[in-house]
């Protein structure tokens, strides 16, 4: 509902105005430096629609996140798909008029007018919550699905949900202690909301052409429901095309380098979007700069440095395992019985752990955690020595420069009292210690833990938040986090996941909120309802995403498992790669591992190499400066591009790869009418099709175990691509060389 009051004229900018113009040219170029403060916000129509995306979304984002493919909705999809339902509801609402007991002589309608950019930004950030801010669902639900799919142990839903809803409020505290340093300023430009408000600004533009948008998206959501039955049910095989493997079914080599699931992907390719979209979303949305730098380095990674690694130098025994798997192996080959070496305590049986033997990594999972270690220096190195100068003059200037027009706009309303943030964040460290004690044994993580991490995540938001407001790149601090509890508190592997949620994503989550409040303040939406939706979205997906969990959890047998049917999408890869890290980190710990008690201690040099790497491509900037090219390398994006592996595979970065390449490189440059109209639609309507095609097989078919048995529903048919190769190595189905 909104209030019916005499609506004020628009505010405008003077030439004087003009002058405090943003000092960034990518925001003047794309900002409007306007606002029509009358435009009404608190709409049932908001409410409403907000609601049922943040809901829908949660629920299917946690849904899928189960599966091979995890499917992602992210929050393009809802900003798409709702602007014709707002314009739905505007015209088939009543628009009368009514009061309310208690509000007075006001006057509310369930119809307030056309429905405006302004509901449709509240309702995607309601969407942003749907989907975690970028992680899909909660990333503390994890914690829930090792503990009861994994260690086979319990975790009470209370203790669960006050996981959950913690680490994510608790970002929202450190966010509201950040705002004005780096949502206020001008020169806090944060270049990734620039596409959310073209995108909102293409949107709401007069539809001209007989193809509107919302016919495109009807049209193709219908192609892509319809066709997602196929590889989602009548045909799987259609999602990993490995055709090498079926050439040559009885070569391990043929198939390691053909599979595109468990191999190097040569060849492989898919008709299924999900396996498209999955783990690195959807390739319509990235522009091609970044596109064309990630395959560089994946394809440096995957088809020289394994290759070379594995049949060359056969690295840390490679040839014992398979060549792409985020498993665990003892020393002969062998899966690692990991809750044989768990005590009743939850703790690490260190007697049954020596006795079992040391924990062993594929070359390639080994390798994947070397340029974690990379990438994580390298992009503090990269961000100091190419953006440090900027950076500090940046925020410098957000001290002494006057505020910029969009600045002066906001203060038409009210702002959100810091008290409320306060408040919110001491009762949410005052649960999350009742958490850390009273149930104690179901998170393991101590008090002291607690206040640790808090004070990690306190430290590093701000310079975090900079960085990313500045230069668009957000260093991934898991790592660290996880590699400080290991060496603290060994041995305790919930303890350290819980320290993860609580130290860096809550940190994330400030820096989700913060470009959100970013969004808000370049759309001119009133802080206060930035606040509430924020606040309220948050709770809701949260819930829905731990009630989702806990339902599929104790609904569907062995999800997760090693011992499921060749055609069931239930393997959980991403929950597979959390619960390794939780035994690495965790359990068994760092110093076991990358330590001098463990075998890859030489993997910590690539904290060195990472940090290096950028000061000599600077240092080569400096000295040949009309080299153009030079400071386009970004290590970063080099070194992380195959950050996503595991869980991802060959597969989805080949076609991920692919696809991208054909609409944002060939038809953007000789097709751009069409795709400024209709690639962000498409993207959304594909994602959206296969989503709601999904759902309806999973309650229609799969609950009544109404199953097709045939050869296109039998997998990718390499069944020998995770076979070792090297001699005298026996493994069930595998071939003894």
């Amino acid at each position: 509902m909104a209030i019916a009051d005499d609506k004020e004229k628009a505010i405008t900018s003077s030439p004087e105005e003009e002058e405090e113009n943003s000092p960034v040219e990518e925001v003047r170029l794309t900002v409007l430096t306007t606002d029509d403060p009358s435009l009404p916000v608190w709409t049932f129509r908001m409410w409403f629609i907000g609601l049922l995306s943040c809901g829908l979304m949660s629920f299917l984002n946690q849904f899928f996140a189960y599966r091979t493919e995890p499917l992602i909705i992210t929050q393009i999809t809802v900003q798409v798909a709702s602007l014709p339902a707002g314009r739905l509801l505007a015209k088939i609402l009543p628009e009368t008029k009514f009061q309310i007991p208690g509000f007075g002589d006001r006057q509310f309608s369930l119809n307030p007018g056309p429905f405006n950019i302004k509901e449709h930004v509240l309702i995607s950030i309601f969407a942003n919550a749907g989907y975690a801010f970028g992680n899909g669902s909660a990333y503390a639900v994890g914690i829930v699905n090792i503990i009861k799919a994994f260690y086979k142990r319990k975790i009470s839903f209370v203790a669960g949900w006050l996981l959950i809803i913690t680490t994510q409020v608790l970002g929202y505290g450190w966010a509201g202690l950040m705002r004005k340093y780096v949502v206020e300023p001008a020169h806090m430009w944060w270049p990734s909301t620039l596409v959310q408000v073209s995108l909102f600004r293409a949107l709401h533009e007069k539809e001209e052409k007989r193809m509107s948008r919302a016919k495109f998206f009807l049209i193709a959501l219908t192609c892509s429901f319809a066709w997602y039955f196929l590889p989602g049910y009548l045909f799987p095989t259609l999602t990993s095309i490995s055709w090498i493997c079926w050439i040559f079914s009885k070569s391990v080599t043929a198939q390691q380098l053909g599979s595109g699931m468990k191999g190097l992907g040569l060849g492989a390719f898919t008709l299924d979007w999900s396996a498209v979209s999955s783990f690195l979303f959807s390739p319509l949305v990235s522009p091609f700069f970044s596109i064309a730098n990630i395959f560089a380095g994946f394809a440096l990674f995957l088809y020289v440095i394994i290759p070379v690694s594995y049949w060359g130098l056969d690295l840390y025994g490679a040839r014992t395992f398979p060549i792409f798997s985020s498993h665990l192996f003892m020393g002969n080959g062998s899966k690692y019985e990991i809750t044989s070496i768990v005590n009743e305590k939850f703790e690490l049986d260190l007697d049954a752990y020596e006795k079992q033997g040391k924990i062993h990594l594929s070359t390639f999972f080994a390798l994947s955690y070397g340029l974690s270690f990379a990438t994580i220096a390298s992009t503090l190195t990269h961000v100091g020595f190419f953006y440090g100068r900027e950076i500090y003059q940046r925020f410098r200037v957000s001290y002494k420069g006057k505020p910029d027009i969009h600045t002066k706009l906001m203060k038409k309303y009210d702002d959100i009292p810091g008290w409320w943030f306060h408040t919110l964040l001491v009762i949410t460290i005052i649960i999350s210690v009742i958490l850390c004690t009273v149930l104690k044994h179901q998170v393991q993580l101590p008090w002291w833990g607690l206040i640790f991490a808090c004070g990690m995540a306190f430290m590093f938001t701000l310079p975090i938040s900079i960085i990313t407001a500045t230069t668009n790149q957000t260093p991934g601090l898991n790592v660290i986090t996880e590699y400080v509890m290991g060496l603290i508190l060994p041995g305790k592997p919930i303890a350290n996941v819980c320290f993860k949620v609580y130290g860096y994503m809550s940190m994330s989550q400030a820096v989700a909120f913060l470009a959100d409040f970013k969004l808000g303040h370049y759309m001119k939406i009133p802080p206060r309802s930035m606040f509430l939706v924020q606040f309220v979205g948050t709770i809701v997906a949260g819930t829905i995403n731990l009630g989702v969990a806990w339902w599929l959890l104790d609904s569907i047998e062995n999800i997760c498992g090693d011992n499921l049917p060749a055609d069931s999408p239930w393997t959980c890869p991403g929950d597979r790669v959390f619960f390794d890290a939780s035994v690495i980190w965790g359990l068994v710990g760092p110093r076991r591992i990358f330590g001098p008690l463990g075998q890859y201690s030489a993997l910590n040099w690539f904290f060195l190499g990472g940090a290096i790497g950028p000061v000599l491509v600077w240092l080569l900037h400096r000295a040949f400066p009309a080299q153009s090219w030079i400071p386009l390398i970004n290590l970063p994006v080099l070194i992380g591009a195959t950050a996503s592996m595991p869980p991802a595979t060959a597969l989805n970065y080949n076609m991920w790869v692919a696809v991208g390449t054909v609409f944002n490189f060939f038809v953007f440059r000789y097709r751009k009418k069409w795709w400024e109209r209709y690639n962000y639609i498409l993207s959304a309507a594909l994602d959206a099709g296969v989503a709601f095609m999904g759902v309806l097989i999973y309650f229609t078919l799969s609950m009544e175990n109404k199953e097709v048995d045939w050869w296109g529903t039998q997998g990718e048919h390499c069944p020998l691509a995770a076979c070792p190769t090297a001699k005298g190595v026996v493994v069930d189905g595998c071939p003894v060389f």
